[in-house]
């Protein structure tokens, strides 16, 4: 796995995820500031654009090579698998249904019935009401039925998405859970990583655990038979220094030890 890929003019050339993903024209429209794009932490280059294809090449060069008996150098490239992430975008862009602008989308915060809102207590909202039955439950719970304008009526979004904002402003993000929980409003709290371990949810599926005083996640995608396990829990930064340089064959671990370029906790 690379950033810009085994040939091209970039292949030698340094980056980081921050890089790949705006040449792969990723990065412009993310975010729903209309003045400046907004990055996400590497999860869409490293892990979404590169990781996850490199996984999928190897898997499939696996699969080929029990078929013909031959091997194959998998490239996966960080800007082509981001730029294969986005292949929604370039189909609606070619069909016209999607603008090279921020915050002007159905799904990048151009609609007020898909994007996050402010609760009372300085919390936050993600709204995700796109079909009109989630949108009709939305509105119902929000208490805004008489008021609210026509789904479809883009006209009147940003009267809607003044409205939504006002209404949501004045519960607690707590409240606001207990109005939404059991329903189809499309509606979630936005929870820190360490609120998201404790959700009920997240508790009863195993998606996070919490192991030696750690949270991490769990396994992932699951399998009907052949059950994934957590493996051993990770050592503390430092620990297995010198088993590791030693098992790499290095011969003057005491030296790196005494001079810090190496450290053993």
């Amino acid at each position: 796995m690379t950033g810009w890929g085994q040939d091209g003019p970039l292949a030698a050339t340094a980056g980081h995820d921050i890089n790949y993903i705006s040449v792969a024209g990723a990065l412009f429209g993310l975010g729903q500031d209309p003045v400046r794009p907004q990055f996400p932490a590497n999860l869409l280059g490293d892990f979404g654009g590169g990781s996850t294809y490199l996984v999928i090449g190897l898997l499939a060069a696996l699969l080929e090579a029990r078929l013909s008996g031959q091997g194959q150098v998998v490239d996966a490239a960080i800007v082509d698998g981001t730029a294969h992430l986005s292949a929604m975008h370039w189909g609606q862009l070619a069909a016209g249904a999607f603008t090279e602008d921020r915050a002007a989308n159905l799904l990048d915060g151009g609609v007020p019935f898909y994007d996050v809102y402010e609760t009372a207590d300085g919390r936050h909202l993600s709204v995700g009401a796109l079909e009109p039955r989630f949108f009709q439950t939305l509105v119902r719970l929000l208490d805004i039925e008489s008021e609210c304008p026509d789904q479809d009526d883009v006209d009147r979004h940003p009267e809607m998405r003044t409205l939504f904002a006002q209404r949501i402003s004045s519960r607690t993000m707590a409240e606001w859970v207990a109005v939404f929980e059991g329903t189809d409003a499309c509606v979630a709290p936005v929870l820190r990583p360490r609120e998201a371990a404790r959700h009920p949810h997240m508790v009863a599926r195993g998606t996070l655990v919490e192991r030696g005083g750690r949270i991490e996640p769990g396994p992932a995608p699951r399998f009907s038979r052949t059950v994934a396990k957590l493996g051993a829990q990770p050592t503390d930064v430092g620990a297995g220094t010198r088993m590791a340089l030693e098992s790499w064959g290095i011969d003057y671990v005491d030296e790196l030890l005494a001079c810090g370029a190496a450290v053993q906790t």
